[in-house]
Formats: C-alpha cells, sequence, structure tokens
C-alpha cells in the first residue's frame, strides 16, 4: 500500500459568513427531513423483509426477532447473588438437600433422588436431642406398605437388643413373623381353648415393693372392669355405678383363691354381700353393669375370659403378639378383646427396667372406636419415655382421628393428641380427597403435599419433627416373603389369555 493511500482526507463543510440565521435554520430543518424520509424507508424495507421470512404474519415468533437480538431481552435481566445454609435451602428444594438427622439405627432404605442409604431408631433419635417422643405414626391406603415397613423395623431392631409386643393384630398377620423369631403369638377367639383371665396380677417387675405391687394390681383391676363394662353398656358409667364395681371386686377378691376370675365379680354385682349392701340398694344400681359383664362369661362372649389363664406372659421372649383374627366381625368382641388384652399386657410394659420395646398397634382405627382404650392408650403413650416405648400406631389415613366421637368431645381431643405426641410420621400414598387434611395435619409444604398421590409402592414421605425426606423402603427377598400379606390374592388364581 502507497503513502498516498494512507493519507486521511478530511473535508471541511465551511459555512459562507454572509448567511443570515434564519437560512441556515431553514437548511437545519431540511436536513432533518431528508433524514427522516431516509429512516422511514430504510425502515419500511427491513418490515417488508421480516413479513417474507414470516409469512405475511404480523406476529414474532416465540423466540423474538430474527438475527443477532434472538432470544435476547431489552432490559437486562440481573439476580442478585445469594448464600445461605443447606438447612434453609432444604425448605426451598425439599428432598434434595436433606438426607434425614444425622443418628444410627436400622437400615430402612434409600432416599429418593439421592439414592443415599436412611437408617432410622428413635432410642438413637432421642438419646441425641432429634426428638422428645419417641412414638411413630404410619398412615397409607392399602398395599402402599405400612405393614411391611412395620414389621421389617422391629424385626431388624431385635439385634439391637430391643424387643416387640403387638398389643392388637386384628388380621393376624404378625403371627408367622412372631414364630420366625423366636417369638410366641397367643390366639384369643370364640371357640378356642386359649383361655386369658384379665384380672390376672399380671408380670410384677422386681423393683416394686409389696405394697406398691398391691395398689397397683388393684387399681388395673378397677380399670380394667369399668372399661370392659363401658365397651358392653357403649356409654360412661356413673359414680354409683363405679362404686357397685368396686365393692364386687373386693368381695371377689376375698373369696377368690389366688386370682378371681370375671364370674365371681358378676356373682357378687348381682347379690352383694350383706355387709357391703345391707339396705340393698347397691345391687339394683350395679346391675346394668352385672348383665354387661354377663355375656363375658354366660353370654356370646363367653369362653375366652371367663376362667383362669391357660397363658402365661413371657418377657424374655423376643417377641408376643396377640392374634385376634379369629373374632371375625364381631365389633362389640373386638373391643372387648382389645380392652383385656391390652390390660393383660400392660403390666409388663410399666416395667422400667424392661429395656428397649416396640409397641405395635395395627389396625388402630379400631381402637379409636372405644373411649376407654383411648384413655388408656393416651396415659401409655406419655408415659413412653418413662417406660422405655416406642409406640407405632397404624392407620389408613389421616382423616380416621377426625371419627373418633363427636365434634369438641373428649374422645376426639384425646385422639388429636395422640398425633402431636408422635413425633415422626410417616406417609405413605393418599387419595387426593385426603390430601386437605393429612397436610393441615402434619403441617406439609405445598411440594411436600403434591406428591403425596404420586408416590410408588413402599415408597413413603418421613416427617421427623420439621425434617421431610422421601425413602424408598426395602426388603431382602426373606423378608419380602415373610411379611407378604397378599399372597391369598395371588394364589389358584385362573390363567386368562
Amino acid at each position: 500500500m502507497t503513502r498516498e493511500a494512507e493519507r486521511v482526507h478530511v473535508t471541511t463543510l465551511a459555512t459562507p459568513q454572509h448567511e443570515s440565521w434564519s437560512v441556515r435554520r431553514t437548511r437545519r430543518r431540511e436536513l432533518r427531513a431528508a433524514h427522516a424520509q431516509a429512516t422511514d424507508r430504510t425502515t419500511s424495507r427491513a418490515a417488508g423483509t421480516r413479513d417474507r421470512r414470516l409469512g405475511g404474519s404480523r406476529y414474532l415468533p416465540r423466540s423474538g426477532e430474527p438475527g443477532p437480538a434472538m432470544l435476547r431481552s431489552p432490559i437486562g435481566l440481573r439476580v442478585p447473588r445469594h448464600q445461605d445454609t443447606s438447612a434453609t435451602w432444604a425448605g426451598a428444594y425439599p428432598f434434595l438437600t436433606d438426607a434425614g438427622p444425622d443418628a444410627g439405627g436400622v437400615f430402612v432404605g434409600q432416599t429418593l433422588p439421592s439414592g443415599s442409604s436412611f437408617v432410622y431408631d428413635p432410642w438413637e433419635l432421642y438419646a441425641r436431642g432429634h426428638i422428645t417422643a419417641p412414638n411413630v405414626l404410619v398412615a397409607g391406603i392399602l398395599g402402599a406398605g405400612k405393614s411391611a415397613l412395620a414389621k421389617s423395623l422391629y424385626v431388624r431392631s431385635l439385634a439391637f437388643g430391643r424387643r416387640v409386643y403387638v398389643a392388637c393384630d386384628p388380621k393376624g398377620e404378625h403371627t408367622v413373623v412372631a414364630e420366625a423369631v423366636g417369638g410366641k403369638a397367643i390366639g384369643l377367639g370364640p371357640g378356642m381353648p386359649t383361655r386369658l383371665n384379665p384380672l390376672d396380677e399380671g408380670y410384677r417387675p422386681a423393683s416394686v415393693p409389696d405394697d406398691v405391687w398391691t395398689g397397683q394390681v388393684r387399681n388395673r383391676r378397677r380399670t380394667l372392669l369399668g372399661a370392659l363394662a363401658e365397651t358392653v353398656l357403649d356409654r360412661p358409667l356413673s359414680p354409683v355405678e363405679h362404686t357397685a364395681i368396686d365393692v364386687a371386686l373386693t368381695g371377689a377378691v376375698r373369696a377368690a383363691d389366688g386370682a378371681p376370675i370375671l364370674p365371681q365379680v358378676v356373682d357378687h354385682l348381682l347379690t352383694p354381700h350383706r355387709d357391703d349392701d345391707p339396705d340393698g340398694r347397691l345391687a339394683e344400681d350395679g346391675r346394668p353393669v352385672a348383665h354387661a359383664l354377663r355375656r363375658l362369661v354366660a353370654g356370646d362372649l363367653s369362653g375366652m375370659f371367663d376362667g383362669p389363664s391357660t397363658v402365661a406372659f413371657d418377657p424374655s421372649l423376643p417377641m408376643l403378639s396377640l392374634d385376634l383374627s379369629r373374632v371375625g366381625e364381631n365389633s362389640t368382641a373386638m373391643n372387648v378383646l382389645m380392652t383385656c388384652s391390652s390390660a393383660w399386657m400392660e403390666a409388663a410394659l410399666s416395667d422400667p427396667d424392661g429395656g428397649q420395646r416396640w409397641v405395635v398397634y395395627d389396625e388402630a382405627w379400631r381402637l379409636m372406636s372405644q373411649p376407654a382404650l383411648l384413655r388408656r392408650m393416651d396415659a401409655q403413650w406419655r408415659l413412653a419415655r418413662y417406660y422405655g416405648i416406642a409406640n407405632l400406631f397404624i392407620i389408613h389415613k389421616l382423616s380416621d382421628l377426625d371419627n373418633v366421637g363427636d365434634s369438641g368431645s373428649a374422645a376426639r381431643a384425646i385422639a388429636t393428641s395422640l398425633l402431636a405426641l408422635a413425633e415422626t410420621r410417616i406417609i405413605y400414598r393418599q387419595e387426593t380427597d385426603q390430601l386437605g387434611t393429612t397436610a393441615a395435619a402434619l403441617g406439609l409444604t405445598d411440594t411436600e403435599r403434591a406428591r403425596l398421590p404420586m408416590l410408588g409402592l413402599g415408597q413413603a414421605l418421613w416427617r421427623i419433627r420439621e425434617r421431610a425426606t422421601l425413602v424408598q423402603h426395602q426388603l431382602h427377598d426373606a423378608e419380602a416373603a415373610l411379611y407378604d400379606s397378599t399372597s391369598r390374592m395371588r394364589t389358584n388364581s385362573p390363567k386368562f389369555p
């Protein structure tokens, strides 16, 4: 390139000095008008080109105008930088940042979607201060995996020195598990040879002195007789009826050689001793209670509780289950059985030196139908920490708690308090019509509520106090075969083409 070509040519526009101010203003106006016309022609050509590219449409495509400005916004998007802890981000992105509390325990399964191991043990969580109540609530629809989880939790805990008491097994599905782990299942029902005297003294802890033990046995017998009468009569007892039970129990204990039995109590209710009832009014006032308890002796509920016990409670066994599957659909018999069996087992549960124990209430909605059973359960749950007990409460849905008693009744209040006493809530799949009740009762977020209807088999939302984790329960093949409660649905089924 030559030096002449590199020169810069500068042209200077000189305005004649003789032009007036008005002429210069007119010239500037003409220049601006010419510039505006040129701009309009350029814009029109660009619009025509754009219309041809868009097929004649006057609307821009979803990605914006073609060219360098595609997907660009005329206003710059600037998001301020924010830093926070993983505990805070867990609220914005649940199930991603929280893998559950840092504590040991039995293996349950894997967290979703991270795939890390999830372990759980209520006693370990309590020792580390993560929870203050060791009770566990499990809710889910039929076939979601509630019973399999309960069985795997308590069976895997046996290796850590725990023991298991199944206080209510209406379907008998825990019997095979009890026998497999070296425990015992006691079957109760009409026509069976097994007989259980609910007035037995029961297992006596070694640390209880004689006078204290005598008072405990008397109070337990009195409470049991009142609960049985309320269950059969389906109403609360009056003060006079409580007095009649107390007097009859005193007479039966005085006349019995060993533990009294229900027929003796019924006899003393119908015909009290003359010294206990000189004017005969007590016999008249206690007659409804006597006839209610007579159903357990000579009526349709006879043969199960009207004689000495044929079985004994062995606290050294790893597992003990009360199989009530032979009762069938007789709701009164089921309620009576659960009342007697819970009282029979209560002596062993109230031993503070009995070690750490699981107490399982399967199909617990049956228990909640009786105020007397609810009161006993509420008292036991409140003393769970003192006795070293973790109660496992299994229901289908949270609305079962709303079906207990009338609105504002004492029974409804007790049922609701059971939920507050369980700081571990395990929620399996729920139907859409139950989402509002479940979310309100447990304080679920919108994200957690939306996941409940989409949970698969064995998947559950674990809420341990305020921490939420999605967990996939995992079973060994041997466990799956032992815990299977749906085998009858697949046995001898016809083969369809």
